[in-house]
């Protein structure tokens, strides 16, 4: 009853406010363990998240259940250099929860589910830039369930497998014609249903020495048929196929190191990958770097610390590289909508274990601010996007 209760919430939370950006469309992290590390966590097996990070940890992850929300607060800003105006995007603050469960059936075999938000492109400028009626910008929520089986093929070494079942929502206000500049009457909000799988391995390869990978596919999803004349394939827009590798080095008894590589194919989704030109958002795939450490400060404390650095997926171009036909040319203007340009994350975090065996954990994050260039060629000036990002997070968590 408990669990149903807690899912049921979950669930509902979900989609009440999932808005985290940060990697392009990802989160830098899944479960608080894995946020206060810059989200290396392939081969995190103390948590119930591994349906968003690699399912085979959770034949070691015992029975748990772990409750979190995260405050998440990015700052937008853009600017056009012609007519001369900057303005910064309202609804500054989301609550995004997460949820994950697990249950050890036997010594080798684990059953469990991992919900969690993803999305962000969110933008709210009191100030229509494109010349359009009303306020500018786009709301994308995004909600995934990830229900895991984890089996341990080995002592040391295990496989797991997370079926994908996902629910987005997604408005857009304040846009223009294109080729005409008229406004187009706003839509409201459209959603729709979607579904992939993730797969993982863990394998101890020695005491101290763990690694990790994991594969995820595309999540296809019904098309938005309110918005089929904004993204590609009338209205498809999907969670791009992703992969993740790591390693993990338990350096002393108290101290534990993690990296992860984690690659994000945004050209797999014509939505967002392909170029402004083409009617897309232009996002290129991106390459995160995740390094993060854990240390075992007593019986009742953790504490944790990470770093990550990604490439752009938006990219900017000059006039002269326009009038040249690169394929950037436009990105910039077309991403004031959703100005995913945050590169480097640092993460602090702990977990306080109470006598009863619970825990308590929390996590911070702030993605230092970038901005991104480019040539407007409709104003003949330059636009500019720019973003920072900070998030504090709780979780809660039962030991059963």
């Amino acid at each position: 009853m408990k669990f149903t209760r807690v899912f049921a919430f979950m669930a509902l939370a979900g989609l009440a406010g999932s808005a985290f950006a940060t990697n392009g469309y990802f989160s830098h992290g899944y479960g608080m363990k894995a946020k206060g590390m810059a989200g290396a966590a392939t081969t995190n097996t103390d948590d119930a998240f591994g349906g968003a990070n690699n399912p085979a940890a959770m034949a070691f992850a015992g029975n748990r259940l772990d409750l979190g929300v995260d405050l998440f607060s990015p700052r937008r800003e853009a600017s056009m250099s012609v007519p001369g105006v900057s303005v910064k995007s309202d609804s500054n603050y989301f609550l995004i929860p997460e949820f994950g469960y697990t249950h050890q059936m036997s010594n080798d075999l684990a059953l469990g589910v991992t919900v969690v938000g993803n999305g962000g492109m969110n933008t709210n400028y009191p100030t229509n830039l494109y010349g359009g009626n009303g306020k500018l910008g786009i709301d994308l929520m995004q909600l995934i369930v990830a229900p895991t089986v984890a089996y341990k093929v080995a002592p040391n070494h295990s496989i797991g497998i997370s079926p994908l079942l996902g629910y987005q929502r997604f408005k857009a206000e304040g846009l223009v014609n294109p080729n005409t500049g008229t406004p187009i009457p706003n839509a409201g909000y459209d959603d729709s249903f979607g579904y992939g799988v993730r797969v993982g391995y863990l394998g101890k390869i020695t005491p101290t020495v763990t690694i990790g990978a994991a594969y995820a596919s595309k999540m296809n999803f019904d098309e938005f048929s309110k918005y089929n004349w904004l993204f590609l394939e009338n209205g498809d827009f999907d969670i791009p196929e992703n992969y993740n590798l790591g390693a993990s080095w338990q350096a002393t008894s108290a101290l534990r190191l993690a990296l992860d590589y984690q690659r994000i194919n945004y050209s797999g989704v014509k939505a967002v990958g392909a170029a402004p030109s083409a009617g897309g958002f232009g996002y290129d795939d991106v390459n995160v770097v995740k390094l993060g450490a854990e240390y075992k400060l007593n019986s009742a404390w953790t504490l944790r610390a990470g770093y990550s650095h990604t490439n752009n997926p938006i990219k900017g171009a000059t006039a002269t590289e326009c009038g040249a036909g690169s394929v950037n040319c436009g990105e910039v203007t077309t991403n004031i909508l959703a100005p995913a340009v945050i590169k480097d994350h640092a993460t602090l975090g702990f977990t306080y274990t109470l006598a009863s065996g619970n825990e308590l954990t929390m996590a911070y994050m702030h993605a230092f601010e970038n901005d991104v260039s480019g040539y407007n060629g409709n104003s003949g000036g330059t636009d500019t996007i720019r973003m920072y990002q900070d998030s504090l997070g709780v979780q809660y968590s039962w030991k059963m």
